[in-house]
């Protein structure tokens, strides 16, 4: 029988004046009874609207099925027959936008805990059982894939199950993409991503790291010198974007991506152990009101800054980060300046942050996004006082691979161009994830590297 309950199990935390000064996970887990009974509230609908928002078509109620059972192996293995992440969505998908923002129980109270559900069946399945995959026969194919983030990864686990050799190229001396360096581990533990890409290792699919496709080697030498018979680029979109303002070189003036990377692929959270000092002011300031710049924010909040203000244009129901990540920042002591924009960042005669100045925003009319357009109120200037200022206002895809590879084309902001299924211009080259669409969720780019895969197979067979 159906749990009829109108709001979801909440979710066990530690404490906000306890973990806004460790990097241990905020979220600690469902128990296995909290799994059963939140799995209870399904009503397994015949239509599964639920699915209708999974970009990677998880067979949402069937493997909440197997948890109402107490069976979450089973659930795991339904989880993982689409979805090479599961540990990884369950903690970071914005499932209050997806697949729970079509559950039918939404209506009348909170949906069912869908990514507490998928994330329980995966730490489950990881504690309790070793993956011993069987390595699919070779299919006389091979496959190159650019980066190892979640599209990359994604593609290069599907294109491995149906036989293909796959190998990966992954920039930076780890892999793992902007599930390493992007995103903290309080919200994602490392060891869990390397546990996931363990797995796709046992499939077959061979990871070169320290590899930069557009210096180390150029796609057309993979295919016309290594002999690959398509490569899929899944390289992201890495090269932060800055607000064109004075100050942004002074020392203390950080892009998102480089503090982030220095705190988690680097480790600089655990430093003098790991020699990767990050340094922080007493009083930060982080520009931008997405994800990125909540994890920021929180982050340099645990690595001891007094004061950390979000500076935003605009207000908070036009936050573009998560409402949790929000949630959690506020509780965490993070202040936000809403409806603020940073004019110019100050300088001392070291060449120091020593102070930015803002301006007070009022919303206008909607802009070309549909949201209300921020205007400046004229006479509202002031000065904040900061030492540490963080830009996260947005990426790019680095222009390394466009630059050296023959007939691919891209957008005015540096993105790929590639059909709905990631073929672009190039014959045999694939695209997806942040390197077409700009800086997007885990989530979409899987979707792309799992259309891409699927286009490949039917290319090449």
């Amino acid at each position: 029988m159906a749990n009829m309950r109108l709001d979801k199990n909440p979710m066990p935390e530690q404490a906000p004046d306890i973990r806004n000064k460790n990097f241990l996970e905020v979220t600690t887990g469902y128990t296995a009874e909290m799994a059963i009974d939140e799995a209870q509230r399904c009503l397994n609908c015949k239509n599964k609207p639920c699915m209708q928002g999974c970009p990677v078509s998880v067979k949402i109620p069937e493997f909440i099925s197997y948890m109402k059972d107490g069976d979450f192996e089973g659930a795991y293995q339904k989880i993982k027959e689409t979805n090479a992440l599961p540990a990884v969505c369950g903690r970071v998908c914005p499932q209050e936008r997806q697949c729970e923002s079509k559950c039918v129980r939404g209506i009348k109270g909170e949906p069912v805990g869908i990514g507490r559900l998928e994330r329980f069946a995966a730490d489950y399945h990881m504690a309790n059982v070793e993956d011993k995959p069987e390595i699919p026969e070779w299919n006389g194919k091979k496959v190159a894939v650019v980066g190892s983030g979640p599209s990359g990864l994604t593609a290069a686990g599907d294109l491995a199950k149906l036989g293909y050799k796959v190998t990966v190229f992954e920039a930076f001396h780890t892999a793992g993409g902007v599930l390493m360096y992007g995103i903290p581990e309080f919200r994602l533990p490392k060891d869990i991503v390397q546990k996931e890409i363990l797995n796709l290792k046992r499939l077959g699919v061979d990871i070169k790291t320290n590899v930069i496709i557009g210096r180390t080697l150029t796609v057309d030498e993979l295919l016309c010198d290594m002999g690959y018979d398509a490569v899929y680029i899944g390289s992201g979109a890495g090269l932060p974007r800055f607000m064109g303002i004075d100050g942004e070189n002074l020392n203390g003036v950080y892009s998102a991506n480089e503090f982030l990377t220095r705190i988690n692929l680097m480790k600089g959270y655990k430093f003098p152990e790991y020699d990767t000092p990050v340094y922080v002011g007493k009083n930060v300031a982080v520009l931008g009101g997405g994800n990125v710049a909540m994890d920021a924010a929180r982050s340099a909040k645990r690595l001891g800054a007094e004061n950390v203000y979000i500076v935003y244009r605009r207000g908070k129901d036009e936050l573009p980060a998560r409402k949790e990540e929000v949630e959690h920042a506020e509780e965490e002591g993070i202040i936000f300046r809403l409806l603020e924009n940073p004019t110019k960042i100050l300088g001392n005669e070291d060449g120091w942050v020593d102070g930015m100045e803002t301006i007070k925003m009022e919303l206008g009319e909607p802009d070309e996004s549909g949201r209300r357009r921020p205007v400046k109120i004229e006479g509202s200037e002031s000065v904040l006082d900061v030492d540490t200022v963080i830009v996260a206002i947005g990426q790019t895809p680095n222009p390394l691979i466009r630059q050296t590879t023959e007939g691919l084309d891209t957008d005015r902001r540096g993105c790929i161009i590639a059909d709905e299924v990631g073929l672009t211009s190039k014959a045999k080259v694939y695209a997806g994830g942040d390197v077409v669409t700009g800086a997007a969720t885990v989530i979409l780019a899987m979707g792309a590297g799992k259309k891409a895969a699927e286009a490949i197979d039917k290319e090449l067979s």
